[in-house]
């Protein structure tokens, strides 16, 4: 199912760059039937357009409607730098205070003085 879903989504990023591909195979499946029936010179005896009048409107539609559609963007993009600002509520907290002393005084001279130091084991280095 997810593997359905990526293509489906990654097919529908792919299809605005292929609009005007699209265009002109929906014109060439089309083109006995748009030269027939909508083409300008479809009167005419030996017809050389075979249609093409439509599609070259239907390119210059799309992609006008394209140059359109990428300046809402444009104008879209501009309105999307709006910072919301959060109002935080700072309260004061009063400090717990320790009642309990748990610290040794130093008030008597020391009863001995350690001359060794702690070295780590050179095995590790």
């Amino acid at each position: 199912m997810k593997k359905i879903i990526i293509i489906f989504l990654s097919c529908m990023l792919l299809l605005p760059s292929f609009g005007s591909f699209l265009v002109y195979t929906s014109f060439k499946l089309n083109q006995e039937e748009i030269s027939k029936t909508i083409c300008v010179q479809r009167k005419m005896i030996f017809n050389s357009c075979n249609g093409r009048c439509e599609l070259q409107k239907s390119l210059k539609k799309y992609s006008d409607n394209e140059k359109r559609m990428q300046d809402n963007l444009k104008e879209k993009a501009e309105i999307v730098y709006i910072q919301n600002t959060i109002i935080a509520d700072f309260r004061l907290i009063t400090p717990i205070v320790s009642k309990a002393n748990n610290f040794g005084s130093f008030d008597r001279k020391p009863i001995s003085v350690s001359s060794t130091t702690f070295h780590p084991p050179s095995y590790f280095i």
